[in-house]
Formats: C-alpha cells, sequence, structure tokens
C-alpha cells in the first residue's frame, strides 16, 4: 500500500501509487513508527517545495530520518510545481535556493518591500492555504483570461490550472487534454492558489510543469 503522503491541489493528504516530480514538508506530521500521519496536517507555517534528488542523500519516507531514531520531517510529494504552489507550498532554500531566491524576491517586487524573506511569504500563505483554514476566492469564467499560466481553479472537486488561455484538468497521474475557457462558464469557480502566489506569478515566476500539460 502507497503511504499517505501525496498532496492534491486543496492541500489534502492522500495515499495513491503515483508520486510526482517534486518532494517538500510541512515540518514532522508523521508518526515513524506506524508510517502514518497524525491527526494534524502541519507543524510549522513554513510549507515547502523541494527537490526529489539532493547531495545523494537517502531517506526513508515517512520514517526515521533524524539522529537517535527520531522522526524527520515528513516527506509529500507533488505531480509538479503547479500543483504545489496551489497547496500553499513555496520553494525551498535549502535544496531550491535559487528558485526560491527567485520566489521571495519576486514576492518583494509585487508587495513593495525591500528586503523580502521567507518568513514574510509564510505568514501571508499560511492564511490563505485552504488546507490551513483559508477561504478561496470566487472566480468567474470571464475573469480567468486575466490570471497568469500555472494559477489553479477548482470546479467543485475538480482542479483546472490555467495554462496559454486554457484549462487543463489535473489528477494524481497527470494533466488532461486543454479545454477552452468559456466551457467553465456558470461554474462556480474558487481559486485554489493562494493570493499572494498568484500576485507572484504575475510578476514573472515560470512554475515547473508535469510533462503531460505539454501533451
Amino acid at each position: 500500500m502507497p503511504l499517505q503522503n501525496r498532496v492534491d491541489p486543496f492541500g489534502a493528504i492522500h495515499a495513491v501509487p503515483e508520486r510526482g516530480l517534486f518532494t517538500g514538508n510541512r515540518g514532522i506530521i508523521h508518526d515513524p513508527q506506524t508510517r502514518t500521519l497524525l491527526k494534524k496536517r502541519w507543524a510549522l507555517p513554513a510549507w515547502i517545495i523541494c527537490v526529489c534528488a539532493f547531495r545523494n542523500v537517502r531517506r526513508e519516507p515517512m520514517g526515521r530520518n533524524r539522529p537517535g531514531g527520531k522522526a524527520g520531517w515528513t516527506e509529500l510529494f507533488f505531480l509538479d510545481e503547479v500543483t504545489a504552489l496551489a497547496a500553499g507550498h513555496r520553494p525551498c532554500f535549502f535544496c531550491r535556493r535559487e528558485r526560491a531566491t527567485d520566489f521571495v524576491g519576486r514576492f518583494g517586487e509585487a508587495f513593495g518591500i525591500d528586503e523580502p524573506r521567507a518568513p514574510m511569504v509564510d505568514k501571508r500563505l499560511h492564511k490563505e492555504r485552504l488546507a490551513s483554514g483559508g477561504r478561496p476566492p470566487a472566480v468567474t469564467a470571464p475573469e480567468l483570461g486575466d490570471l497568469p499560466d500555472g494559477t489553479m481553479i477548482a470546479d467543485g472537486d475538480n482542479a483546472f490550472a490555467l495554462r496559454a488561455g486554457k484549462a487543463l484538468k489535473w489528477s494524481f497521474a497527470g494533466y488532461a487534454s486543454p479545454i477552452a475557457l468559456d466551457r467553465l462558464a456558470d461554474r462556480p469557480l474558487r481559486l485554489l492558489t493562494p493570493t499572494t502566489s498568484i500576485t507572484v506569478l504575475k510578476h514573472g515566476f515560470t512554475p515547473a510543469w508535469h510533462p503531460s500539460a505539454d501533451t
């Protein structure tokens, strides 16, 4: 059975076979004895996006990865960076410093902050993430064209990523073929990607997409 550590665009954590392109964490939220999640879904406001391979480090997912056999951070997995941003995560400064510096720098440009820091981003995101109690704002189909590529929206339980004026339905296995935005007209749509991350996308941050988005 797969571990319950795969994250969807809503920020919920599932047990499915597909792993995705990126890992990341929200702190320690698992029991290493049973390799199952605790009741809490985060332990700190810094939710990050990491690479799956870094400096030949070997980890046992949801195991004991700290000195003394203690539980380390809980490995979560995302289809791609677009999905992770929608769930409320941001790039990691340890294993993805260049990407994290770019993200936080564009955050500073967007909000007029001369010396932006990651905790500033985390504080804003933690209020906006659906999985930490944020309320995703409603959005209409005509407004979708003004949103940047990489934004994710929801139609009920279905998530769509916006790219090149089209909408791509999301799944753990990848994206479906693009559809015209007007196909979503008159639907009760919500924004999944936090407003802060959408603003960063508008200021030029380009997220990594799963290859299925290119087909």
